[in-house]
């Protein structure tokens, strides 16, 4: 009998967890770049215990484990700000990373007054950059992270994400 993979808020007690896949997760992406100074995996678990005072945080579960998460905030300006989407490398491809992303979204238009999403990814970063065009996100500008990495900035109408939820 298989288990289902469910989606519900972070707690604080999961940081370690959190921490833990986050750096298995970004593993690829690190090895990608040929940099691995990426930002999740220099960030310090004093720092993701911050965040998860502050933002909203959400986690797949299969059982006890913790084999997806997500970060999310929203703005002054009304901009859902979303981050560190990661699965578990035994899990990727199945779909968990869209529904995370769906169940991000919910949370932060839920919160009030959202108006768009925006979110990052690098520049070589393939099947990111599939998952969220397929989203509806779509590049509206480019950066380069402090540590180096050239990213692609991408958006979508907060609205498109509620009428996509709706009609899911």
């Amino acid at each position: 009998m298989g288990m289902s993979v469910t989606i519900s808020a972070a707690a604080a007690e999961d940081a370690e967890q959190i921490f833990k896949l986050q750096y298995l997760a970004f593993q690829r992406e690190a090895e990608l770049y040929g940099n691995y100074l990426i930002q999740p995996l220099t960030q310090s678990l004093d720092s993701l215990k911050g965040e998860l005072a502050t933002d909203t945080v959400l986690v797949a579960r299969l059982g006890d484990e913790v084999v997806g998460t997500v970060r999310g905030s929203v703005d002054e300006d009304g901009t859902g700000k979303i981050a560190k989407l990661c699965v578990h490398p035994r899990l990727q491809g199945h779909g968990l990373g869209a529904r995370l992303l769906r169940a991000v979204e919910e949370a932060l238009a839920g919160a009030g007054g959202t108006t768009r999403f925006r979110l990052s990814t690098g520049h070589k970063s393939e099947s990111n950059l599939r998952l969220y065009r397929n989203a509806g996100y779509t590049k509206v500008g480019g950066r380069t992270a402090s540590d180096g990495v050239q990213l692609v900035i991408l958006e979508k109408d907060a609205k498109d994400a509620t009428d996509f939820a709706v009609s899911a």
